[in-house]
């Protein structure tokens, strides 16, 4: 009906219950995939911050880091994973990231600054080590232990000083999968 040029019965547009269950299914599933996401990253990803440069260009004094918890429940550490633990159980000071160089059963030593497990040069630590420590003579890792160093070799703070020693697996926190940038603008999977 027109009256003075205004139509009072408008034809109202009807939304159709695809349309209705297509948005609510793209709803259901952002809240779902949101949640799942807060439950593996509080689970799987447990942060530490980075102390000192030894892990260095991979890893700097002061990154974020975040470490799965749950890995080493159901499988082992395998060479060059970067672990995160307590040194010897010490709950007084600060967390240690490492890269694991040797497991249990294995046998290594460093000669002429080269770290040699089961006699074979390792592929994992490539720079010449100038400081061997316990590492001057062959041991065998032991088992439920894991030998772990610095991706800088300059840095004897790792299982080659005698007070660190190989790690226990009890005193491993995890496995770090994922670092953040200083100013956590970028993230990177860590290898």
């Amino acid at each position: 009906m027109k009256q003075d040029g205004y139509y009072f019965y408008k034809k109202r547009k009807r939304v159709s219950d695809d349309f209705v269950h297509e948005v609510f299914h793209w709803i259901i599933g952002v809240v779902i995939s949101v949640i799942l996401a807060i439950v593996l990253v509080y689970f799987l990803g447990i942060s530490f911050i980075v102390s000192g440069d030894s892990m260095s260009p991979g890893l700097v004094d002061g990154q974020k880091v975040l470490v799965n918890s749950l890995v080493y429940k159901f499988t082992q550490p395998k060479p060059g994973d970067v672990i995160v633990f307590l040194p010897n159980g010490n709950s007084n000071i600060n967390y240690y990231v490492k890269r694991v160089v040797a497991v249990p059963g294995d046998r290594i030593y460093v000669a002429d600054g080269t770290l040699y497990v089961n006699d074979v040069p390792s592929d994992i630590v490539t720079g010449k080590i100038a400081t061997p420590g316990i590492l001057s003579n062959e041991i065998t890792i032991s088992q439920g232990t894991y030998f772990v160093m610095s991706d800088e070799v300059g840095d004897a703070d790792d299982s080659r000083n005698p007070n660190i020693g190989p790690v226990e697996n009890i005193y491993i926190e995890g496995k770090v999968w994922l670092a953040f940038s200083k100013d956590d603008s970028k993230m990177h999977l860590v290898d």
